[in-house]
């Protein structure tokens, strides 16, 4: 052997040191077994480092991370643990690297040390059943100052094995349990998580959902497991391709092309369009650094767009009438608490009830709560009419909307979208949609033949009147109220919306809401802390409209 390399052949194990200043290139090649008979050899660079104090010096951290690595590659879970802060996780998940994830070789390559933390890459070789396939990525590690030993360690994390792990999640390979799927949309055409990524949440629930029930059968593949037994698994790598089963989605390539174009525009976006005719979810995007689909599943404030179920409300209780005044102050009290507009403007007196919603004004709603008389009134109007909080069941997961009875100042907060209410774009693009119809129909991504589940129905039907009046108020929005500027650069005529913007945890910027219909095509959309609803939710909403 030379001198550019030295190695040692422990347990069918090579473990090779590559480059200068002690780091370079650890390689697991082979059988891993035997040694000491806990999974691998022992790593050369597996020296215990020594005790200290204070900060680790990046002396420390570059030695610590040589001596993880190296006994990593060798698969040593022993050494390797006992070099990190969390001995049992880190045993598991370096014996599982081999054992479940089967990896057969791992060409582990330290970067620069910057500061506690030292970059990596993995170039691993996944072997399962006769078949091989590379897996590369790239992670990174922190070395800390044990609090008991005063040694430096590397501060365990399952991001550490694979950067996609999140906390109790684990790399796995095999034959999964659910078979692949090939979803599509309303037309045929393929729908993928390459072509699409915000589907990727919703392509894998189907899997797991479906798979196995469409007649496919499974391949073999890499995947992260997690932590939950009701969240879908993750898959990273195919190794030998299964048989998919075709399952038909109601979705529309065409839309959804707009949605991921049009979240991509502003952090922390996500959208929905469904068709009102039948309650067909058309659309689902997110664009959200933490991968959340807060479209389906979120649950913040929706401020006034909620104000469509307000004023559907009250108009069906006779206490307002979209051409009949209602008066807008500057600010209004009650329960105890100031309620006022924004920038605290008014309107004059004579200005209608339509008006005061198309300029979206807080104080002509929450003025009509003493003549309502009733704390759970909205409550009762988004359940019976708006089927909101009846357990849907779209096809894959999803979070209802809440509207619990309140009173005092919660009560006038719930009329302006505030308090305790909660909401998703979905939640949001189905009230338009039953606004739209007068007709609540419940959101669906697939047909509940593939699977009979039940649908949820609303109680009761919109009053023929008031939905009339609710559309009317909804496209002088539109053409001359806060939805203008959005909505001028939708096509048709045939167009309404409601803004909205929702203070949430007291942050810097509200969370913007808009919400909007086009022909048969209802959207809504929220850009957490993307201030007033026409700025940044508004323009995702107005492509999704023309899209469809």
């Amino acid at each position: 052997m030379n001198g550019a390399a030295k190695g040692a052949i422990v347990g069918g194990v090579f473990l090779a040191m590559v480059g200068g200043a002690g780091y370079g290139v650890y390689a697991l090649v082979g059988d891993a077994g035997g040694g000491d008979g806990k999974g691998g050899g022992k790593a050369e660079a597996s020296a215990q480092p020594t005790k200290g104090s204070g900060p680790v010096t990046e002396k420390e951290t570059a030695a610590t991370a040589k001596a993880f690595l190296a006994a990593w590659a060798a698969g040593n879970e022993q050494a390797a643990a006992e070099l990190t802060n969390n001995d049992q996780a880190a045993r598991t998940a370096v014996a599982d690297f081999k054992g479940k994830a089967y990896v057969s070789k791992a060409v582990i390559t330290p970067g620069t040390p910057k500061g506690d933390t030292v970059p990596f890459t993995v170039a691993a070789e996944i072997t399962y059943e006769g078949t091989t396939k590379p897996l590369a990525y790239e992670s990174k590690l922190t070395v800390v100052r044990g609090l008991t030993s005063g040694k430096p360690l590397v501060d365990w994390q399952a991001s550490v094995i694979h950067p996609q792990l999140q906390r109790d999640e684990k790399l796995r390979a095999g034959a999964p349990a659910s078979p692949p799927v090939k979803a599509v949309d309303r037309s045929g055409e393929e729908l993928t998580a390459e072509k699409y990524p915000s589907l990727r949440p919703v392509l894998d629930q189907l899997r797991e959902t479906y798979g196995s029930k469409a007649g496919g059968k499974p391949g073999a593949e890499v995947w992260i497991e997690p932590a939950t037994p009701n969240e879908p698994k993750r898959t990273l790598l195919t190794l030998v391709e299964g048989e998919p089963s075709t399952i038909k989605t109601y979705l529309d390539a065409k839309v959804q092309a707009a949605a991921e174009k049009a979240v991509a525009r502003f952090p922390e976006a996500s959208v929905v369009a469904v068709k009102p005719s039948n309650g067909h979810i058309l659309a689902v995007a997110n664009n959200r650094k933490d991968g959340y689909d807060a479209a389906l599943t979120g649950n913040r404030a929706p401020g006034s767009t909620m104000k469509i179920v307000t004023g559907e409300m009250l108009m069906d209780r006779g206490k307002v009438a979209a051409d009949k005044p209602a008066e807008c102050p500057k600010e209004v009290s009650w329960g105890g608490r100031s309620f006022h507009n924004l920038d605290n403007f008014d309107l004059p007196g004579t200005a209608t009830f339509a008006t005061s919603f198309a300029k979206s004004c807080n104080t002509a709603f929450i003025k009509q709560i003493k003549a309502v008389d009733d704390d759970g009134a909205l409550a009762k109007e988004a359940t019976e009419v708006f089927g909101i909080g009846l357990d849907w069941k779209t096809g894959v997961k999803s979070t209802d909307g809440k509207v619990p009875a309140a009173t005092g100042a919660e009560a006038a907060a719930a009329y302006i979208g505030q308090g305790k209410i909660t909401m998703n774009p979905l939640n949001v693009a189905s009230i338009t949609a039953t606004a739209r119809t007068g007709v609540f129909r419940q959101p669906l991504l697939v047909s509940p033949d593939l699977d009979g589940r039940t649908i949820a129905t609303a109680q009761r039907r919109m009053k023929s009147s008031v939905q009339q009046q609710l559309v009317s108020m909804m496209r002088l929005t539109a053409t001359s109220g806060t939805g203008q500027k959005a909505m001028s650069s939708v096509s048709g005529s045939d167009k309404g919306a409601k803004t909205g913007s929702a203070e949430v945890g007291g942050s810097g910027s509200p969370d913007s809401w808009f919400t909007g219909f086009s022909g048969d095509v209802a959207a809504a959309a929220m850009v957490e802390g993307g201030g007033h609803g026409g700025d940044a939710a508004g323009p995702i909403v107005a492509a999704v409209l023309n899209a469809g």
